[in-house]
């Protein structure tokens, strides 16, 4: 039987960069592989739709994977897409977030969806991440969890033929169709 190792964001900031990406989940390394050609390009239509949106209101930043959200010393992720607030600019430092962002959109894939779905939603939720956006390419939906009233129930689903909105972005509307073209 063998001995578990605890890492520590420590350590974590000591990998190379080259080679593998990493997530810190609970003191454990786990490999992140490279998403699939459809994740990139649903990954893309979302953050260059949010990008446009927050930078012609000044709301805040958008930043997209590898971005490391360092929410504690056993807890590093990468969320795929992740918004910052203005008024949480001081979070935002040279070797990433310092803290849990605004919101986080996570896209499912075959190696994160259980990660995805259960760990990081719990502690997204457990250090402050407002929203948290789930997209899954299998099924062409989006759901919108309001971590902080209900962690466990999403706020609402949209699928391909439906409109996203948020709270966190007054005035932003973006029809989920292209986003899901294939």
């Amino acid at each position: 039987m063998g001995v578990k190792v605890k890492f520590t964001y420590e350590d974590y900031a000591a990998l190379p960069e080259t080679g593998p990406r990493y997530q810190l989940v609970e003191g454990e390394l786990v490999m992140s592989l490279a998403p699939n050609v459809r994740h990139q390009r649903i990954q893309m239509r979302l953050s260059q739709a949010l990008y446009s949106f927050v930078a012609l209101h000044g709301l805040g930043e958008i930043l997209s994977a590898p971005t490391d959200v360092i929410l504690s010393e056993d807890d590093v992720y990468q969320p795929d897409i992740l918004f910052i607030s203005r008024a949480r600019s001081e979070i935002v430092h040279p070797e990433g977030l310092r803290g849990a962002p605004d919101l986080c959109i996570e896209i499912l894939s075959a190696g994160n969806r259980q990660l995805d779905l259960t760990v990081k939603k719990k502690l997204y939720a457990l250090h402050g991440v407002r929203e948290y956006w789930i997209v899954d390419p299998d099924a062409d939906t989006l759901a919108v969890y309001r971590l902080q009233e209900d962690p466990l129930k999403p706020l609402r689903a949209l699928g391909a033929g439906e409109t996203l909105t948020s709270d966190l972005l007054p005035g932003f509307a973006l029809e989920l169709g292209p986003v899901f073209a294939r």
